[in-house]
């Protein structure tokens, strides 16, 4: 048996394990961090996701927008010293209905996440003295655009947006939104935390050695055999195996798994425009079928739910630079918890579906149904708490902690996460969103009190 040894050892190498080697080697200056995965790095659920950040959150309280606002923070900040290596946008999330009762919800939603710290609403309703609406810039990170913008003008949504089924009635655009390059970003903080003294080994985390409810060294499988790697602090940055390292150290952590998954396909007749934000239909969908088809899907119990009335909710953004014609397009439908294997397995309905619904909001695409093959699919896990929050800081086994549950939000929070993740193991000052994310607030009753009435959907798309 090998051995080594390290000041701190993280399990783990998605963004969330990435970001807190990235913290503690750069920004805490603790020099032996070895971080630990079977597989290369970001390359399990990281780089499955649409690689896009937002700080427009909502409720209780503020504190997911307090943290967002941090982490977008620090992105730029890196952006702006690496000439915006992992090309970070700000074209913003646009919201959509066709139902006044949702527009109406829409602005309800807009002016309670605007108090919590998201920005100001501007209104823009087709009158002359309503203040200039305009899309995002295609490029950059403008850190003057803030706050949303809520368009009632369905001639101005045409305007600005002619692909977008004309039944749209309102339009609500987030600013502090957009996306980047997830691996990009990753390789970046992983090269600038090698600078600093951190280290990458392959291997499998399958022991960890807990003596007196301390930690005392953690056992890795390599390729080369058995390794020993002593160490007093041990942290948890496992993804969707968060769980099954928890128990590693006898904590049965409180999250569960969710499949999502998304597709990419060609827009040859370029129905979609290259600088379109990403965008959400917020409104239910029922598929659009052809009388054939419907009749021949009615006549299965295997495809009758096809034709069902789904949540609303798919959105897509263009992906690529000059040149692609490539669309990514998602659609949490169905959220049931399942535990992860790999490679993930979707339905094989999982592409059409997402396409048809994208038919709905994007009559021009429904064309290309039948027409252009079947879409690739591919998507990783959501390691959630049942609030949808992440869990960030030690745990009751003394030098280990956890960075994780950072289900769908793990590259826009990465950043926040890392920098707390750190905090908390060199022991500075902790920022005052910090006590929100630690696994001790399951034992405050006035918290379970709040979980009564939250789920596992709150803030997700």
């Amino acid at each position: 048996m090998k051995s080594l040894s390290a000041d701190v050892v993280i399990c783990g190498a998605g963004i969330g394990g990435v970001s807190a080697a990235y913290h503690l080697a750069a920004r805490q200056g603790i020099k032996k961090v070895l971080l630990v995965d079977e597989r290369p790095p970001l390359s399990l659920t990281s780089d499955k996701s649409t690689e896009a950040y937002r700080n427009w959150w909502p409720g209780p309280g503020d504190t997911m927008v307090r943290f967002m606002n941090r982490s977008i923070d620090l992105l730029e900040n890196l952006a702006g010293e690496s000439d915006n290596f992992f090309r970070m946008n700000r074209r913003g999330y646009v919201f959509l209905t066709a139902d006044p009762k949702k527009a109406a919800l829409m602005e309800q939603t807009a002016r309670e996440i605007s108090q919590l710290g998201a920005g100001p609403v501007r209104y823009h309703q087709g009158r002359p003295d309503n203040p200039h609406y305009s899309p995002s810039p295609r490029q950059g990170f403008d850190p003057q655009l803030r706050g949303a913008d809520l368009v009632t003008d369905q001639a101005l949504i045409q305007k600005h947006f002619p692909f977008i089924s004309d039944k749209a009635i309102a339009l609500l655009h987030p600013r502090r939104c957009g996306w980047l390059s997830a691996q990009q970003l990753g390789m970046y903080l992983l090269e600038r935390a090698r600078e600093h003294g951190a280290r990458f080994l392959k291997g499998r985390v399958f022991e960890v050695a807990v003596s007196k409810g301390r930690i005392e060294g953690v056992h890795v499988q390599t390729e080369d055999g058995t390794t020993r790697i002593s160490t007093k602090a041990f942290v948890i940055a496992a993804g969707p195996l968060l769980k099954s390292v928890g128990a590693m150290i006898g904590i049965d952590l409180p999250v569960f798994n969710e499949l999502h998954g998304k597709i990419a396909f060609n827009d040859p007749s370029g129905v979609i425009s290259r600088d379109a934000p990403l965008m959400i239909w917020t409104d239910p969908t029922v598929l659009p079928w052809t009388e054939e088809e419907r009749n021949e899907l009615a006549g299965s119990d295997n495809t009758k739910w096809l034709l069902e009335e789904f949540q609303g909710g798919v959105h897509f953004r263009p992906e690529g630079g000059p040149g692609s014609q490539t669309v990514l397009a998602l659609w949490t439908y169905d959220i049931k918890p399942q535990e992860p294997i790999w490679p993930p397995v979707f339905e094989p309905e999982y592409g059409e579906v997402v396409l048809r619904g994208m038919g709905v909001m994007i009559p021009g695409l429904i064309p290309y149904l039948g027409k252009i093959g079947k879409p690739i699919v591919d998507g990783g896990y959501y390691c959630k708490t049942r609030e949808n929050r992440p869990l960030i800081g030690p745990l009751p086994v003394q030098g280990a902690f956890i960075i994780g549950a950072l289900s769908g939000f793990g590259i826009m929070a990465s950043m926040a996460a890392g920098e707390l993740l750190g905090i908390h193991v060199a022991g500075g000052e902790l920022p005052d969103y910090a006590p929100a994310f630690l696994l001790s607030r399951y034992e405050d009753p006035e918290y379970q009190k709040i979980l009564a009435s939250w789920d596992a959907a709150s803030g997700q798309l």
